[in-house]
């Protein structure tokens, strides 16, 4: 019952919280100084009227929030309108039915384009996230056993120079080295390739996929690798783990059974939280590598100040964020008992 009664409570702490970046996410891009209208489009030769076309073509001629006008001078309307006839109504509106509105650049919806580069980004990540697990945990695990060793040293050494190297850094160097080897240097695939067999569309993916990946597992594993380490050796030092040992189990059950499930907790936690944020953090390897993504979206909606993209692209990680913190949360009280709510 406690359990059922823990899940309610943060599932239901999480549900307020991304009503609150909704709201949040809305004013964000409505109080900055400047004509909307004008954002996206920087042509000083354009009229009066086409100005006016604009505005009413993306709702900006409608007011903000009913008798919140003075947000921003330009808004045009009274406090006498319909509240349901502002912007905000309709933004929530359009938002239940999973519209994000239109972008300023492309004139396109922004769900469909974050929809396209959102696949991109998971593809990429997915490999990135599973390659840094299971190479960061295997080596933590096997610093942890031989610690206090040259092996350890050099994991723990090797490690820190990882998780403190800058992305982009990292990146700029592996594309150094990729044009050296023959990697393809941009972008997901080669033109002309959709026409080629599904399998070798997908190997020339993958050739794609090597270098941003590979950045992305060198970095990430660093630091799983450091938290894995850390873990394992406090839950060593327990004394149930002395008293297995009296019980003249292996090494390996010792791992296994005992020390391993435990080691695991703060990693999980970590693992889930980064899942969220790395949506965001994608953008500087998206940028290096001309990758597809949303990272690369979010950075040409800033060059182009296509404010739709953006606030449907913030809003997409802040959920992201919220959902992955949510799932640690769970998944944590799921494996350790002792984490209940009274």
């Amino acid at each position: 019952m406690n359990r059922t009664r823990a899940f309610l409570k943060k599932t239901a702490w999480a549900l307020f919280t991304i009503i609150f970046v909704i709201i949040l996410n809305f004013f964000l891009f409505r109080v900055l100084p400047g004509d909307p209208a004008r954002a996206g489009i920087r042509d000083p030769r354009l009229k009066k009227e086409a100005i006016e076309m604009l505005r009413v073509r993306f709702g900006l001629d409608k007011p903000v929030i009913n008798c919140f006008e003075s947000l921003n001078p330009i808004q045009v309307g009274s406090c006498a309108v319909n509240p349901f006839d502002t912007q905000f109504f309709i933004y929530v509106r359009n938002l239940v039915q999973g519209e994000l509105g239109i972008s300023y650049h492309t004139n396109r919806p922004v769900t469909d384009i974050l929809a396209e580069r959102l696949w991109n980004t998971v593809l990429l990540i997915g490999a990135g996230q599973i390659l840094s697990i299971i190479f960061g945990v295997a080596l933590g695990i096997f610093a942890a056993w031989k610690a206090r060793t040259s092996i350890d040293y050099l994991a723990v050494g090797s490690s820190l120079v990882a998780w403190s190297l800058p992305t982009f850094w990292l990146g700029i160097i592996l594309l150094f080295w990729g044009s050296a080897h023959g990697f393809p240097l941009a972008g997901k695939a080669t033109p002309g390739m959709s026409s080629m067999p599904l399998l070798q569309q997908w190997g020339d993916i993958a050739r794609h996929m090597f270098l941003p990946t590979l950045t992305y597992t060198i970095v990430y594993m660093g630091e799983y690798t450091l938290i894995m380490r850390s873990s394992l050796m406090d839950v060593l030092s327990e004394d149930y783990i002395l008293t297995a040992k009296a019980k003249g189990l292996n090494a390996f059950q010792i791992l296994k059974d005992h020390a391993l499930k435990n080691a695991m907790l703060p990693l999980v936690t970590v693992i889930a939280i980064n899942l969220g944020f790395t949506v965001a953090g994608a953008i500087q390897i998206e940028a290096v590598f001309s990758w597809p993504g949303l990272g690369s979206a979010i950075y040409e909606a800033v060059v182009r100040r296509d404010f739709p993209v953006l606030q449907g692209a913030f809003l997409l990680i802040a959920v992201a964020v919220i959902l992955a913190n949510l799932i640690a949360d769970l998944t944590y009280n799921f494996l350790d008992p002792r984490v209940q709510t009274e």
